[in-house]
């Protein structure tokens, strides 16, 4: 193992004063809701550049600070690239919304409530119907070790297949999900398409989605070569993925998105 000095990562730098992003800290409660907030509006936003919109499929979440047992999630039929801070929804586990104008998602509360009331310590989860991840999801296949961003899932996500096909508009759907994200960032539910969570934040969240769906991508092209690939062995892929798969790595390379957006799209904070 790498003696990272008491750093959360390799790629913190040693040498001071340098321009790095840093993890936030908090003076109250109310801080922190409005970064989560903002956060979970920029995911929407990076889902809409990626072109993760699929109708009104797709749903982002992430719990309250000060509350949770509730979560914020983006509105019912608004486009990724249409939320923003003033549409966000206050949810309960039983679907009631607490706050905001518009309905929820029902496949995004039955999917979204279920994990977040049996994993208390994840904090953020992200699913949409994107193409690669729809694609491979038919395969009921994990992610293999052949790319360095491919082990960053290395024994790291799960194959879902309860209730593969069926939409889910009932909760013990979600409940088959939720017990399939014990100890794990992620998930390819067979047949639908990709879930992510995080135990850190929607950055982390949102980030491990994008990565999860390029990999997909990656696995198809290198299949469609029909030359068969040189595999990773694991013992570097578990090497590769604690360096470049952690909760910390998945919020670190959301912050360039996170800049990006704030310049681009001043209309997420209204």
């Amino acid at each position: 193992m790498l003696d990272l000095k008491g750093r959360v990562s390799i790629y913190q730098p040693e040498q001071e004063g340098l321009i790095f992003p840093y993890e936030p800290s908090f003076q109250s409660v109310e801080e922190e809701r409005r970064h989560r907030k903002e956060r979970l509006v920029a995911a929407c936003r990076a889902f809409a550049r990626q072109g993760f919109d699929y109708g009104f499929a797709g749903h982002l979440t992430v719990r309250d600070p000060e509350r949770p047992e509730l979560y914020w999630t983006n509105p019912m039929a608004v486009h990724f690239d249409k939320v923003k801070m003033s549409n966000l929804i206050l949810v309960d586990h039983a679907g009631t919304v607490i706050e905001g104008d518009y309905a929820v998602n029902r496949a995004g509360f039955v999917l979204h409530a279920n994990v977040h009331e049996a994993h208390p310590d994840i904090i953020a989860m992200c699913h949409a119907h994107t193409v690669y991840g729809t694609a491979y999801a038919a395969l009921c296949r994990p992610i293999e070790p052949i790319t360095q961003d491919a082990c960053a899932f290395f024994e790291d996500h799960v194959i879902i297949g309860d209730e593969a096909g069926a939409v889910a508009v009932e909760n013990h759907a979600g409940s088959n999900v939720a017990a399939a994200f014990k100890g794990v960032k992620a998930a390819i539910h067979q047949n639908h398409g990709l879930l992510t969570a995080s135990r850190h934040s929607i950055e982390a969240a949102a980030f491990w989605f994008i990565a999860l769906e390029r990999c997909c991508q990656q696995q198809l092209a290198i299949a469609a070569a029909g030359i068969p690939p040189v595999y990773i062995r694991e013992d570097r892929a578990r090497y590769s993925r604690e360096h470049v798969g952690s909760e910390y790595i998945g919020w670190l390379h959301f912050q360039p998105i996170w800049e990006q957006l704030r310049e681009d799209c001043p209309d997420m904070f209204d």
